[in-house]
């Protein structure tokens, strides 16, 4: 596989500051664990991929099933928009302590519906955020890019939400949900941060943490000594980070996986500090093609990430292929962990740069299944199966 880039980190360990606190995860955790339909997503093994990348064992989290929505996205901002619903009643006297169930039942829905929640999203993120909006009687508008497809925009107007096309790319996007919350009194759910805002992406990274949690309970025999997963802006990346330090000793080494052409943490970590990739960020990548790295998620991977990996497109198409051939359906997002480990697997001097060998124990992250099925389909007729 020809085309990628694998930066070693050579911040590697510096001392930085706890971005997910111990005790947020621990709520997070409770309020998760408790809502109706909350299952454990599977850990899969891949013995035959393993073979084919000279390591003793894959396994990768499918998260395909994750509370009907596809994609481990249900983690982080449902919960976020519950934890916002509830400030925001205890700020207005309301009621000082206000229960799920209470949001659900409408208990109070007439003073919930004043209230909308809004994001930028590739897609999934906006479904967990439409879906919680739903769920808990509030508004919502979700601001989507040129490049989202039509079924992942079909799919969050599904739950009833107000679905705003913005020209350009993901961050313009962004942008555009900010300026019109301020403008309009909505609340920013987003799962990327910048300064001054960051304790709702906070509470979206500590749901993130959830699927770490789980993949690190249902992990058997000796620990992984390598995590591959994917990035955007870094979110889920930077909570799989912090759950891996917290159940693992020694942690494994994590490899921060992105397409090429939107690969800002790749970039931040050349340049030292957080960095923007520029362009249209085209890529098969949909819910990757981010271009301005989340401020947390920089601040844990700067010091806990042992290397940043862009890939082709190409490698996506080959990872979703290999795993349909074995019955397992993850969407073009999902694989790029996969795609990544593929990639360096046969390239000696990047295998040695990662101490991959053939005792290597490699856990990977499904983060979606099959979100559109036209794009997957799309994707396993140009890989030929």
């Amino acid at each position: 596989m020809n085309g990628f880039r694998l930066f070693v980190n050579p911040r590697l360990g510096v001392p930085g500051v706890a971005v997910l606190p111990a005790s947020g995860f621990r709520r997070a955790k409770a309020a998760i664990t408790a809502w109706p339909g909350y299952a454990a997503t599977p850990l899969v093994d891949l013995p035959g991929i393993a073979d084919q990348t000279g390591v003793a064992l894959i396994r990768i989290k499918d998260e395909g099933s994750r509370f009907g929505l596809g994609s481990f996205k249900a983690l982080g901002g449902a919960y976020a928009v519950a934890n916002l619903l509830t400030a925001s009643l205890s700020r207005q006297g309301v009621a000082m302590s206000v229960s799920l169930s209470d949001l659900e039942a409408g208990v109070f829905a007439d003073r919930t519906q004043a209230i909308t929640v809004t994001c930028a999203t590739d897609g999934n993120h906006g479904r967990s955020v439409a879906w919680a909006a739903r769920r808990f009687h509030c508004g919502c508008t979700i601001f989507v890019h040129e490049t989202v497809s039509q079924g992942r925009v079909d799919a969050i107007a599904a739950f009833g939400a107000n679905v705003v096309l913005v020209p350009g790319n993901y961050d313009d996007a962004v942008r555009e949900a900010d300026r019109c919350a301020q403008l309009n009194g909505w609340f920013v759910v987003s799962d990327t941060s910048w300064p001054g805002y960051t304790e709702v992406p906070r509470d979206v990274m500590q749901g993130y943490r959830l699927m770490a949690d789980e993949a690190a309970d249902q992990w058997t025999g000796p620990p992984p000594t390598h995590v591959f997963i994917q990035a955007g802006v870094g979110g889920a990346a930077a909570a799989v980070s912090v759950q891996m330090r917290a159940r693992f000793s020694p942690a494994p080494a994590l490899i921060v996986v992105e397409p090429d052409r939107a690969a800002c943490l790749l970039e931040s970590a050349r340049s030292g500090a957080p960095s923007v990739v520029r362009g249209d960020l085209d890529t098969i990548m949909a819910g990757l093609a981010c271009g301005e790295p989340s401020l947390l998620a920089w601040q844990e991977l700067e010091r806990a990430a042992t290397a940043f990996l862009a890939i082709p497109d190409s490698a996506a198409v080959d990872a979703v292929c290999r795993l349909a051939d074995d019955g397992i359906a993850i969407g073009e997002s999902g694989v790029a962990g996969l795609a990544g480990l593929i990639t360096v697997a046969t390239h000696p001097i990047s295998r040695s740069a990662l101490f991959l060998t053939n005792d290597s124990r490699v856990l990977l992250f499904g983060t979606e299944g099959i979100t559109d099925p036209v794009v997957y389909n799309e994707i396993l007729c140009s890989g030929q199966r």
